[in-house]
């Protein structure tokens, strides 16, 4: 057995880490969160409490980035639910990206060649309110409520497949342990040869960036690529730029972040601009801005794709090209994204094999 994978009784203790205490004591009220930025109801839209299947939750090291006093807040209106999200809008779904469809076994989605998903957990650190998974079926489609028997078994039939992925909710809301046991697990399938980790905890709560959970990347047969989600320069702290900077020392290790595209949050020039050169020198490559994903009760977040592809040649006439991240967007059934191309023509889409 490789020894990251060996966890001593003492680092096996029941004693919650700092990020996890930070998870348990994030905020999931309303009324607690403006108090906390000094605000009142009346300097907002009309809000609710998030309902029962989606109620708020944001750490306090996320809301201790927002601005006191302003009620559009970037930050803060990712997180605040609006009544806006009770109203039907024709064209939103509750699958927008076709993950059911995509289902090989409980908890793992197999949509593009070569690589699979892992729903590993329904667990959150914050719960965004743009998220294209908030009506998704995590007691029927969780890879952990079978210890991930039938993820791995099909995982191991497939030779096609050589990289996976792990999703949620976010695999690193896993405890080191949990985390150590998966990861064990993929290592002895011996046709794959990436692993990818799709997180927004190490943004929320950056203190997630353990030693146990570098040494248990670093030392992982498989190659590791982490991509992070970050939509605005606020959200990348100084905390956050040194969690980055200890996991960039992983050897081989590629970061990246996808931003979701999102109305009166990070449209426009300036703040897409701020968040590429901010990541950048975090050590993160810009990867992908998504339009957002047509999940019903986020029609309030949407940018049409025409003011999407200007904001796009807007910042590539000044950034350098690795700095523009590849404006996209996911149609279920389709092979892979759609790359919306920026060119002054502004009318064909490529849709390629790329995926993230």
């Amino acid at each position: 057995m490789n020894p990251i994978f060996t966890i001593s009784a003492q680092n096996h203790s029941h004693s919650a880490q700092p990020w996890q205490q930070a998870l348990a004591n994030a905020i999931r009220s309303p009324e607690t969160l403006l108090a906390a930025l000094e605000l009142s109801t009346e300097q907002l839209p009309p809000i609710f409490n998030g309902g029962d299947k989606f109620p708020l939750r944001v750490p306090h090291s996320f809301v201790s980035r927002m601005k006191k006093g302003d009620p559009n807040d970037p930050l803060l209106r990712q997180v605040l639910p609006l009544d806006e999200e009770n109203n039907f809008t024709r064209g939103y779904l509750s699958d927008p990206v076709g993950d059911l469809a995509a289902s090989e076994a409980p908890g793992l989605l197999h949509k593009y060649h070569g690589r699979a998903l892992m729903i590993t957990t329904g667990a959150c650190a914050i719960h965004c309110r743009y998220c294209f998974r908030r009506h998704f079926p995590y007691h029927q489609q969780n890879a952990a409520a079978n210890e991930w028997d039938a993820a791995l078994s099909h995982l191991n039939q497939d030779k096609s497949i050589n990289e996976v992925i792990l999703s949620g909710g976010d695999p690193l809301a896993l405890s080191d342990q949990r985390l150590a046991t998966l990861l064990e697990q993929l290592t002895q399938i011996p046709h794959l040869t990436r692993l990818r980790i799709h997180t927004r905890l190490p943004v929320v709560i950056p203190s997630r960036i353990t030693d146990a959970l570098i040494a248990m990347i670093a030392n992982c047969r498989l190659t590791p690529v982490i991509v992070i989600h970050a939509n605005h320069a606020n959200e990348i702290n100084n905390e956050l730029h040194t969690a980055l900077k200890r996991l960039q020392a992983i050897p081989n290790i590629t970061l990246l972040n996808q931003s979701v595209l999102l109305r009166g949050i990070n449209d426009n020039h300036e703040a897409l601009i701020a968040l590429s050169e901010a990541l950048f020198a975090s050590g993160v490559l810009p990867y992908y801005l998504h339009l957002l994903d047509k999940a019903q009760g986020t029609a309030h977040f949407d940018v049409p794709i025409t003011q999407a592809v200007k904001l796009l040649n807007g910042i590539h006439a000044k950034l350098p090209g690795y700095l523009v991240p590849r404006l996209a967007h996911e149609e279920a059934g389709a092979q892979g994204k759609t790359l919306i191309t920026i060119t002054p023509s502004h009318k064909e889409n490529e849709n390629i094999n790329d995926t993230i």
